[in-house]
């Protein structure tokens, strides 16, 4: 495994961000990708919602404080996106081209992820085997990214790039980790 370091940076906005930082790991080992995600500052600026009794798939995760991940195969327009609440909660969903042709992935039934809390931090990580949706032998680009809901209401979009006039992690050529 070849372990890429990350930083997430937020999309301009005229809402006070939170004074944290998003950091981390992505590496890739044949047909599995692990990522770590690190929130480190004033974690309490960000509503983390509390860990759940028993975690589940769920829809509109990113409406929360939520953190994804997007790939592809680099010859295909077919893309997938990974959500993960802090609070234990899921979601896989695959694309046919760029926003087209939502649905959940069936091929993953559940997405267990380990998340650690600390004082003035908050740790993600996720080992995701992808054996049923790319050969050991095919390019995978990637994107990362998060959302923050901040105690305001306001919510801020975390990304490696942000390619377009708005916050978009759907777009490809944001897709910037190659593994």
């Amino acid at each position: 495994m070849n372990d890429q370091s990350f930083s997430l940076a937020p999309f301009p906005s005229a809402n006070p961000l939170p004074s944290v930082t998003i950091d981390g790991t992505i590496a890739r080992h044949a047909t599995a990708i692990t990522v770590r995600y690190t929130l480190c500052g004033r974690p309490g600026e960000v509503v983390i919602p509390e860990p759940a009794a028993v975690p589940a798939r769920k829809r509109g995760l990113w409406e929360e404080t939520c953190f994804e991940l997007f790939f592809a195969v680099r010859t295909s327009p077919r893309y997938w996106e990974v959500n993960l609440s802090p609070a234990g909660h899921w979601n896989v969903y695959r694309f046919a081209s760029y926003r087209q042709e939502m649905e959940e992935e069936t091929d993953f039934s559940s997405l267990p992820f380990r998340v650690e809390r600390q004082s003035d931090s908050l740790s993600l990580s996720l080992e995701l085997d992808l054996k049923r949706i790319a050969r050991a032998d095919q390019v995978l680009e990637v994107a990362v990214s998060a959302v923050t809901k901040q105690r305001d209401g306001s919510v801020a979009h975390w990304a490696l790039a942000h390619r377009g006039p708005k916050p978009d992690f759907h777009r490809r050529e944001s897709f910037v980790v190659v593994l």
